[in-house]
């Protein structure tokens, strides 16, 4: 054969083969992450600032260095409203779950994937509509002459209104109902992935419905409880239009709080450092949520 058209052939393979892969796998991987990497990055740097300016001095954020505001959060006023909003946020959170449980295994069970569709549209609505939309719509609905007072009164059930707004009350009803989507989805999914098998097995021995729950679905469904419990207290610690609306000043939450330390005082130091503390608590608990949760797992791994 000709060197020549030897030569022309490998030439024309070469052009027709595709072209060689020029990222690794591992740089591919990096360049997917990047848009996330990249909005995490923003967040830690925000978070920077604000705990430079939790030791700042009002006036003088960026150059002076002060415990100050650290100190002030011992006083009475401030404790009260951390451990108010710590109190409110557990609350809720077992309120949301208690809840959530039967519609998560109401979800679990159904069979029809259209059905299935509809039930989540239905938990995921609230989600949909804006936050401060829903605290209006509770106001309208809890107020003096709100819809829930007028059935009452008609009913006979009661003499005169039931105040429900401004209270601890009303604002843990907020609580509940914003953030109970966000606990009915991990028990949704936990419930979904327990084989159907350990409940014939339970039935098979002698066990009632009630016993196979008890027993069987909600054990294994732990860690998808414990998930959803820590998505509604995190969620809720740091609510700011919920306790603001349907609390007032009368429910002074410690995102409230740190509100009016920006808003009419311009105390950034001592809203900085509110919120560092907020945020560490939330992170605390929900530290020690995920041992359990994780606890949980390792003994459903076991058995």
């Amino acid at each position: 054969m000709n060197p020549s058209n030897v030569l022309a052939s490998r030439a024309g393979d070469a052009a027709v083969r595709p072209p060689k892969k020029m990222r690794s796998p591992t740089a591919r991987a990096w360049l997917f992450l990047l848009p996330a990497m990249l909005f995490l990055f923003v967040l830690v740097v925000a978070s920077l600032l604000v705990l430079r300016m939790s030791v700042g001095v009002k006036g003088e954020e960026w150059t002076a260095f002060s415990l100050e505001s650290y100190v002030r959060l011992l006083e009475p006023y401030y404790m009260k409203s951390l451990l108010l909003t710590m109190r409110l946020a557990l609350v809720s959170s077992v309120i949301a779950v208690a809840l959530a449980i039967p519609v998560g295994l109401a979800m679990a069970r159904l069979k029809s994937p259209l059905m299935r569709q509809l039930f989540l549209a239905a938990v995921l609505l609230p989600l949909l509509v804006n936050l401060l939309l829903q605290s209006y719509g509770w106001l309208v609905i809890l107020g003096p002459a709100g819809l829930l007072n007028k059935m009452l009164l008609s009913l006979g059930l009661i003499e005169r209104p039931v105040m429900l707004l401004y209270n601890q009350a009303g604002v843990l009803l907020g609580l509940v109902q914003t953030a109970f989507p966000l606990a009915v989805l991990p028990i949704a999914s936990s419930v979904r992935g327990v084989s159907r098998s350990y409940e014939e097995a339970a039935a098979t021995l002698g066990a009632s419905r009630l016993q196979v729950l008890r027993q069987v679905v909600l054990p294994m469904s732990m860690p998808g409880i414990m998930t959803g419990a820590t998505l509604v207290f995190a969620y809720n610690a740091s609510s700011f239009v919920v306790p603001m609306l349907l609390g007032g000043r009368r429910v002074p939450m410690l995102a409230v709080v740190v509100h009016d330390q920006i808003a009419p005082l311009l105390n950034w130091p001592s809203a900085s450092a509110g919120g560092v503390v907020l945020i560490l608590s939330t992170l605390a608990v929900m530290g020690l949520s995920e041992y359990f949760t994780g606890r949980s797992r390792r003994a459903l791994e076991v058995s």
